[in-house]
């Protein structure tokens, strides 16, 4: 039996249990469900339940531990199913706590999806911990974190310097920052302050079809488009570089492409600000613009603080912009029109091809990826504090 097939028998049985379940309940209270401790409904969600939990307890087991076994692994789930919604039909009773028994299996269910969350996270982390402990074990912390040259091969005589990578994802996500924030700022300040209704209705779906564009097609973007006039038009003429792939060029795709992240979340979170402060406001004699510049933005910092770490999350980790647009080069450098290259694209380059696992060369992806993660987790905490301190002044 295949495990389409099997899950759609489940399906199929679990809503037979559902109205055999109900329909008993009914029964047992003489037609009257007043009588019932549990509206009907409860007493059908837990024959179902009775026979689907145990049965997919049963089938990942079984699948873990036999996976070969398909068809007669199929019966045995199907009538692990059967029994289980068998007992719990023959069981009701018009006194059963079916709404408590429902409740239950839920809530036992939000943990164990929690707990998942929680360690897949874990694992994420402790996975990097472990590669990157066997990354120091034969390549110097000093060498990699204060390293200023990035050339890994290998013949043994890598350098595996971090600074020109940490510097371009930097420098890359800064530029995108500053093309992003104020334009989908002050694109969210005019919708939810100034915008008409149906102006509103028309512009905001508008703009969050740029968050729909898949980030290749902004790559392309970038390296027929966007790299060529940068060129022509602005490193040429002023001696700073011959080449598309830039450090801005980057930048600009990249933060038209998390302008959405700005612009949508702040804003829902200026629109919830209460009517009240701005009334009050704008009955103290304060003009509009002055009530949405000294009430409304201070109300609605600590989540337009979220809306921007959460677009810094986003420029941090693109990779697909930066290597069409920025290119593969790893250096140091201050000017804008030369290409640099960024931690998420040296990740990809390392652990792809054929190489060598244990090499140190391959390695340093995990010391990559969790300098990352430290960096990401800093910036979560930054801006915890701001929301914290804000809030405090506003509530």
């Amino acid at each position: 039996m295949t495990l389409p097939l099997l899950l759609a028998t489940l399906l199929v049985l679990a809503l037979a249990g559902f109205f055999a379940g109900r329909a008993r309940a009914v029964a047992t209270a003489g037609g009257d469900a007043r009588k019932l401790h549990s509206v009907p409904a409860y007493h059908g969600w837990f024959a179902a339940l009775a026979g689907l939990v145990p049965a997919g307890m049963a089938l990942l087991a079984w699948r873990a531990v036999a996976p070969g076994q398909g068809t007669w692994q199929g019966f045995a789930v199907l009538a692990v199913a059967i029994v289980g919604m068998i007992l719990a039909i023959s069981a009701t009773r018009g006194e059963t706590r079916a709404r408590n028994r429902v409740e239950g299996i839920v809530k036992a269910g939000l943990i164990l999806c929690s707990v998942i969350a929680i360690a897949t996270t874990a694992g994420i982390v402790l996975s990097m911990l472990f590669e990157t402990g066997q990354f120091f074990s034969q390549y110097s912390f000093t060498r990699f974190y204060f390293g200023t040259v990035w050339q890994p091969n290998f013949r043994g005589d890598s350098e595996l310097g971090i600074l020109p990578l940490l510097w371009g994802t930097l420098y890359i996500s800064l530029i995108a920052l500053a093309v992003a924030v104020p334009v989908g700022l002050f694109a969210a300040v005019y919708m939810s302050e100034y915008a008409s209704r149906r102006f509103r209705g028309f512009a905001k779906p508008a703009i969050e079809v740029l968050a729909g564009i898949p980030t290749i097609v902004y790559g392309l973007f970038a390296l027929i488009t966007v790299g060529p006039a940068l060129r022509d038009y602005f490193a040429q003429p002023l001696g700073l570089g011959e080449s598309a792939s830039s450090v801005m060029t980057a930048g600009l795709v990249m933060g038209i492409m998390i302008i959405p992240f700005v612009s949508s979340l702040s804003d829902d979170i200026i629109n919830a600000v209460p009517q009240s402060l701005r009334d009050g406001s704008l009955g103290l004699g304060a003009t509009q613009s002055e009530t949405i510049r000294q009430v409304v933005l201070p109300a609605a910092l600590p989540g337009i603080v979220g809306a921007v770490l959460l677009a810094a999350s986003r420029a941090i980790g693109e990779t697909m912009i930066v290597v069409l647009g920025a290119g593969a080069a790893a250096k140091l450098s201050l000017n804008p029109f030369e290409a640099m290259t960024t931690i998420t694209v040296k990740i990809v380059s390392q652990l792809t091809g054929d190489t060598d696992f244990a090499a140190p060369e391959t390695l340093v992806a995990f010391a990559l990826g969790l300098t990352l993660f430290v960096v990401t987790l800093g910036l979560n905490i930054l801006a915890l504090i701001v929301v914290r301190k804000y809030r405090e002044e506003y509530e």
